[in-house]
Order: structure tokens, then sequence, then C-alpha cells
């Protein structure tokens, strides 16, 4: 059933990426400085989760590897590596200057210093998920160095910048910008045929069942990828020649509840909190839900910062905002997985 079980994870970057043309040649273009040994502009790559910045953002910067000896990229995700000392670890781990430095005692200067004397060849430095930084100074201080060229992943240009000093927002306001829009239902089907070609036996699936799981992502490849993905696993561990109707029927309630679990695993420690009253409410008005917050963590965010927190928690299917912002209320979605390709 399964013949090559790479190309159905996640984070996977195939060699060729499908209906992003475009994007690719307006991504290649911005970069191309690089090829001269100079320094490309900051670049933004805005659009809804699972649209495909993220391998794009990767695609385009191994390409540039391939092309040009003397370039490096380093990726970082910042929901998981939100504070300052995360993110600078990471760059800085990836380019083998990580050695001596201990995580409890190493300051942060002496990372940003580190960043400076860095004399290898110019980098590309990918950070998504950027508007998940706790601290977006650190964009101003990469922004500054020229031997970095960053590529910041995000679904929205608004959090990206809330919270951002002056300087940053004057820096990043006429920089590139790459943007994504949701995939079609034949796009997510010729995604996930490329896949099925080179991951699967033949005849496994046909078009109306990929078809069927294209309808139910809702333009989101993170979605359809994982429903194929738990369907192949399912068939593969049953010793069935082919995945039928009733395993992919049960495939999409089970691949979108391990999406939330692990989306869920991820969140910060004030959006988990949030996450866990919410949960505990079902339903909840965002003015209780800051009381709630606001007791429950002892240096709370600005309503501000959480209104980005519950932003992207619902960007991201974690949680659901409905109603109007007047009567906006925050729901648990837990519970409606089982109602997925109904």
């Amino acid at each position: 059933m399964i013949t090559d079980a790479r190309v159905l994870r996640a984070g996977f970057v195939p060699r060729e990426v499908e209906h992003r043309d475009a994007e690719v040649t307006h991504l290649t273009e911005i970069l191309a400085p690089l090829t001269d040994g100079n320094p490309a502009d900051t670049t933004l790559l805005l659009g809804p989760s699972g649209v495909g910045k993220t391998c794009l953002a990767k695609y385009t910067a191994e390409q540039l590897r391939q092309e040009v000896l003397d370039v490096e990229y380093q990726y970082v995700n910042c929901w998981q590596n939100f504070s300052e000392f995360r993110t600078l670890y990471r760059i800085l781990e990836g380019l083998g200057k990580t050695v001596d430095i201990h995580r409890q005692s190493t300051p942060r200067d002496e990372l940003f210093e580190r960043l400076r004397r860095y004399d290898g060849p110019p980098c590309v430095v990918i950070l998504d998920e950027a508007d998940q930084l706790d601290d977006k100074s650190l964009l101003y201080h990469l922004h500054e160095l020229p031997q970095f060229s960053m590529l910041l992943i995000a679904n929205r240009e608004k959090e990206l910048f809330s919270n951002a000093d002056e300087r940053l927002t004057s820096r990043l306001t006429g920089c590139e910008r790459v943007r994504f829009d949701r995939y079609t239902p034949d796009e997510l089907v010729s995604i996930m045929d490329a896949r099925v070609k080179s991951g699967l036996e033949e005849d496994v699936i046909d078009h109306d069942q990929l078809a069927m799981i294209a309808d139910a992502a809702a333009g989101d490849a993170r979605v359809a990828l994982s429903i194929l993905r738990t369907a192949a696993r399912h068939a593969h561990q049953n010793y069935e020649a082919e995945i039928t109707d009733d395993i992919l029927e049960s495939a999409m309630p089970e691949a979108r509840a391990k999406r939330h679990e692990k989306d869920v695993e991820t969140l910060t420690p004030h959006q988990q909190t949030l996450y866990e009253i919410i949960e505990e409410y079902e339903e909840i008005s965002p003015s209780e839900l800051y009381g709630e917050y606001r007791e429950e963590m002892e240096n709370p965010k600005t309503d501000r910062t959480v209104r980005n927190y519950l932003s992207k928690m619902d960007q991201y299917d974690v949680i659901e905002a409905a109603g109007t912002s007047r009567d906006r209320t925050y729901r648990s979605v837990s519970e409606t997985f089982g109602n997925i390709g109904e």
C-alpha cells in the first residue's frame, strides 16, 4: 500500500511545488541578489493556514542552495520557539554556533553578538509563524544584519505587526510581500494525486475519493494531506488492497482530531490557558474570557495581544469565534470533528 511514507508526512517538501508557479517566481526574483553575494529584501509570506507558505519558502531556499554553493538557510518555527532566546538559539544551532551556549545562563546579548560576528555564506532565515514571537524587536535586529535575509511567514499582516515598535513597522512597511490564496478543490486533488503517485501503490485511491477529501479540507492542504495520510495508514495496517470509502469516511474526523490535538500541543502558555478556559466553558464571551484569563495568569498580556492570540487560534481551528464583534463568543471545536465530511 505505502511505498514511500515520506511524501505523506507533514513538512515534506516535494521536488516540484504544485499550483504556486507565480509565487515561486516572485520569491525567486526577490532572493536573486543572493546569487551575487548581496542580501535580499525582507519578505512577508502571507495567507491562511494550509496554502503552501512554509513549503514554498523551504522549496525556494533549497533551490537557491542548489544553484549557489555559498548560500545557507535556517528554518525556525516561532510557534514552538516563541521567545527571543529560543529563536536566536535555533538560528545559531543551525549554523553550528551553539557549542558553548548554556540555555539557562547565556545572556541574550551574547546570542545577538554571535549573529553579528557570523562571517559565513549569506543566510536566508525563514521565521515561520513569525506573528507568534513574544518580542518583535528580534525582527528589527535581524533586519539590521546584512548577512541574513529574512522570510517572515504569517497568516495576516495585522498580527505580525501587532505590538511591534515604530522602528520595525517603518522598516517593514515597504518590504516585499508574497500573498497566498486558498487552494481550489481541483488544485488540492492535483496536489494529493502527486503524493499518491510518489508514495502509494497504483489504483489504491481514485479521483472521486480525492475530490471527497478536497471538499472536506476546504482549501487547506494540511487537512487534505492529513486525511490522506490517515486513510492510507488505516488501509495499510488492515492489509487492504485499496482505500475504501468506509476507511476514508472514518479517517476524516480522526485526521481532523489529530491535527487539532497537535495544534493544541504547540500553543504558548498564554494561549494554552485561554484554550483551557474556553474548553471548560464550551462557549464564553470575550469579557468573561479576559476576566478568567487575568485571574489565571500572573503576568497577563494586554487585551490587544489576547485578541491576536484568539484570532490565530481561530484561524487554525483550535477554537471557533462565532458572531460579530458586538456579540462574539468563543467556542470549543473538539465536539465538531464527527461532522467533518458529512
